[in-house]
């Protein structure tokens, strides 16, 4: 790979995929396989990409009980405050977010997200702030 040539491209197109592997009202676990579409230049994880992971499964905990949401959105959380710590990255292998709540209110949620690589390697430390809508 050309990072130069690549880093010069104009159109960059891909696509993400992660599957939920458990979903409790406190805790979410999810995870990613490493495919181009994540990769950056260097072949790493894009940062973009580790965070998407991470926020996905930020929210779902957020949500905690699916029931709490309305077909016309009331009660989603919205996040109005995203903290990442970036730690490491990967090449390869199966990434995992493990998301728990630390405090759930009526309409405050603060979730904390790590993100790990294929051998336990801590990625990511990210705290989100979310808001339940009205």
């Amino acid at each position: 790979m050309n990072v130069k040539e690549r880093l010069a491209e104009d159109r960059w197109s891909g696509g993400l995929a992660l599957i939920v592997e458990s979903r409790e009202p406190d805790l979410v676990v999810a995870t990613m396989t490493v495919t181009d579409a994540a990769r950056n230049a260097f072949g790493t994880v894009h940062a973009g990409a580790l965070i998407w992971l991470a926020d996905i499964a930020a929210t779902l905990c957020a949500v905690g009980d699916p029931d709490s949401v309305r077909e016309n959105g009331e009660g989603f959380p919205l996040a109005v405050d995203l903290h990442t710590v970036l730690l490491g990255n990967e090449r390869d292998g199966k990434l995992t977010a493990r998301s728990t709540a630390v405090k759930r209110g009526r309409k405050l949620i603060v979730v904390r997200t790590l993100v790990t690589g294929p051998t336990d390697r801590l990625l990511i430390d990210m705290t989100t702030t979310h808001l339940r809508a009205d």
